[in-house]
């Protein structure tokens, strides 16, 4: 398991992307070339939340207004394990849940 980025949150917790995850993400065609955003978002998420069902996983949002689409959010889901930070998938949703 290669990473391939590594950042660290606001809390100073690493967090890291796996090439095999990336290859999933950038299957959504509005992915493609969005490294650099996947890790603004991490590093100055504009909200974070907690995902209900499961313990430990966190969503980070951060808003692009320039993007044509409607979906100006960039969520990006984090699980944590033992203090590291693994990012499972990141998409556009159109709002914050």
């Amino acid at each position: 398991m290669a990473k391939m980025l590594e950042v660290k949150d606001r809390k100073g917790r690493s967090v890291y992307l796996t090439r095999e995850r990336y290859n999933h993400i950038r299957k959504h065609p509005e992915m493609q070339n969005t490294l650099a955003l996947i890790e603004e978002t991490i590093k100055n998420p504009q909200k974070t939340t907690d995902f209900a069902l499961v313990a430990g996983v966190k969503y980070y949002y951060r808003h692009y207004k320039d993007r044509k689409s409607k979906a100006k959010y960039l969520r990006v889901i984090v699980e944590y394990l033992n203090g590291e930070g693994f990012i499972i998938t990141a998409y556009f949703v159109i709002g914050i849940t």
